[in-house]
């Protein structure tokens, strides 16, 4: 697992820690029951704060990707596949809110919008 952090990015370090570590777990790259790097040593990797490592963890042992276990670290969760989607299909209704909003903004119809994701999808391969 490889993880790149930013400080460009306009996103606080801890979320794009957790967010590249969720992204591993749930493309496979990271197995089910594989033991993670510790937090100091992932903090050490990455030339940041302790405290920004275990933010990123605990916020993954809270959403279900990770658990914690005292004295041995901290391992991947068995996914469960039907809270993923869920928390997935969230994120998907956030990000379509947030493009109904911004087209309201800029002034784009629904046709020009439904266009717009058809081509999206389209170019993605899913469409």
């Amino acid at each position: 697992m490889n993880i790149i952090i930013t400080n460009t990015a306009g996103i606080p370090i801890y979320e794009q820690i957790k967010e590249q570590i969720k992204t591993a777990i749930l493309s496979g790259e990271v197995a089910d029951g594989e033991l993670l790097p510790s937090i100091r040593q992932l903090a050490r990797d990455l030339q940041v704060s302790v405290i920004t490592t275990m933010r990123a963890y605990n916020d993954l042992e809270q959403e279900g990707y990770v658990a914690n276990i005292q004295g041995r670290g901290c391992y991947v969760q068995p996914k469960n596949k039907e809270l993923l989607r869920e928390q997935k299909l969230c994120e998907v209704e956030e990000s379509l809110s947030r493009a109904i909003a911004a087209s309201k903004l800029a002034n784009i119809g629904h046709k020009e919008l439904w266009d717009m994701l058809r081509l999206l999808l389209e170019e993605d391969g899913n469409g």
